[in-house]
């Protein structure tokens, strides 16, 4: 089949407006955040789509996807387009993108049973002002919640920055709706918990468009008590000491919905109006007046503990103004690309990893030590730091953040800046046992590893594929390495 009888087809599926052609459109569509500044330079060489459809329905997702299983078509499903591991990117030259634009109904709001019920479509913010005029609110907030939608979360297995209290999206997600390549449709029902098998939640959880299309979701909600935030702030002598007193917090049950510590280097750019060139520590406690003040005890008993790596403590009202102007608009995310369009700079790029506490240091100290010794631009490099955002009882994340000038041509920037400095990250990190990919997921840059990261346990992810995707039409090269993609790599 060629472009033309595809978008033929597609014609007598489904109505005019719901076929997107529009050359900039494709264009956009094409790539994600991974390579947005070789897109803003017009530069990419990767395929357009075909087209963009917008279905309306369950129904017409499940007929679009058997059509495409039947005729070898790619399909890319897209959310918010804030994906930044290549993920939405295109290496198929017949590939159409179902977007989730018209599934955009909030379908229950349960104050009684704490759930709410929304297509794939639905903004996470429309969702959130939503549950905020009941008093209560999703808990999930990651920074691209004012344009990220619900089924794209689910998809990637997204985070929030609240989720040391409120977990992942994988703990907010009570049970959704998906349809696979051949068109079944499966419904997960709403349930507390079960042990009926293993958790089938899972398989489309986090599968990042390659097993199935995810078209409704159920998601917890819990109670909001904002007059009773804390705020905490610390300068402190080393990223060490802001990783011990983080454990100390988790370890003994405390659960602050923050829990953060910065390099010198990361925090000069987050809180510039207070860091006097020292790592940072933070911590927000928020729930009923008894937790938040169990939680403030908590982190001023690890403190203490502490006390020899705590440099000064911070004036809270500075934290809290930092918590309110995080997340970033449609507006943010337009103007950073527009700068691209004249700037020769990266900034903010990142690669998360995460191990246990007793690996994360030892992580850490490895990346520095390599990316100043080894990488060959290191001149290039405006900031090079880190930050642990996500903890647990029993471990927490690393971000490695990376900011540098642009001294190559824009379609070369991947290749010789960003893949040599996530490389070093993920060997190093694979090295010590820790894992890969903390919640950005693998899209299509991180793939190369995906064998490594699972092990001897990337059979299961195999036979995933091969049951559920056998003719391998969903999101070719996301997650699964392929040969055919390396030329895009």
């Amino acid at each position: 089949m060629d472009s033309a009888t595809l978008l033929e087809k597609l014609s007598t599926m489904l109505k005019v407006d719901q076929i997107n052609t529009n050359h900039d459109d494709l264009y956009d569509a094409s790539a994600d955040r991974y390579k947005k500044y070789a897109k803003a330079r017009k530069v990419l060489d990767v395929p357009l789509p075909v087209a963009i459809v917008y279905p309306d329905s369950t129904d017409e997702i499940s007929r679009l996807l058997m059509f495409c299983n039947q005729n070898n078509v790619n399909v890319i499903p897209r959310g918010g387009k804030t994906a930044t591991e290549g993920g939405l990117e295109n290496w198929k030259e017949l590939t159409i993108v179902i977007d989730a634009l018209r599934l955009d109904k909030i379908l229950k709001i349960d104050d009684y049973n704490m759930q709410a019920t929304v297509q794939a479509g639905v903004p996470l913010q429309q969702l959130e002002d939503s549950v905020r005029k009941l008093g209560l609110t999703t808990g999930h907030s990651p920074q691209s919640k004012p344009v990220a939608k619900l089924g794209g979360l689910v998809a990637t297995r997204s985070i929030g920055q609240f989720s040391t209290l409120y977990g992942g999206i994988e703990d907010m997600v009570v049970g959704l709706e998906c349809v696979f390549p051949n068109g079944h449709v499966s419904r997960i029902k709403n349930v507390s918990r079960r042990a009926g098998g293993p958790d089938i939640r899972h398989i489309a959880i986090g599968n990042e468009g390659t097993l199935c299309y995810i078209t409704e979701v159920t998601v917890k909600l819990f109670r909001y008590f904002p007059e009773n935030n804390q705020f905490f702030g610390y300068l402190i002598k080393d990223v060490e000491t802001g990783i011990k007193v983080l454990r100390e917090v988790m370890v003994n049950g405390y659960r602050p919905s923050v829990a953060r510590t910065y390099s010198e280097e990361d925090a000069a750019q987050h809180f510039y109006h207070f860091h006097k060139n020292q790592c940072v520590l933070i911590f927000m406690a928020e729930g009923n007046v008894g937790m938040v003040k169990a939680i403030a005890n908590g982190i001023e008993q690890a403190v203490e503990k502490f006390a020899d790596g705590i440099l000064e403590k911070v004036d809270s009202k500075l934290i809290q103004d930092w918590f309110n102007h995080l997340n970033w608009s449609q507006k943010d995310i337009d103007d950073e690309f527009e700068g691209m369009k004249e700037n020769d700079s990266h900034a903010g790029f990142t690669t998360e990893i995460s191990a246990d506490w007793g690996t994360i240091p030892l992580i850490y100290k490895n990346v520095m030590a390599r990316i100043r010794s080894e990488f060959p631009r290191a001149g290039d490099l405006t900031m090079l730091g880190g930050h642990s955002s996500h903890s647990y009882c029993n471990g927490t994340n690393m971000y490695f953040v990376y900011n540098y000038k642009i001294k190559c041509n824009p379609e070369d920037e991947m290749r010789i800046y960003h893949h040599p400095l996530q490389t070093i990250i993920v060997e190093e990190t694979l090295k010590l046992g820790g894992s890969m990919c903390h919640h950005h997921g693998i899209g299509k840059y991180r793939n190369e590893w995906t064998k490594e990261e699972h092990g001897s346990a990337y059979y299961m992810l195999e036979t995933l594929k091969n049951a559920f995707d056998p003719k391998g039409i969903m999101n070719f090269g996301t997650i699964y390495p392929q040969e055919d993609g390396k030329k895009y790599r």
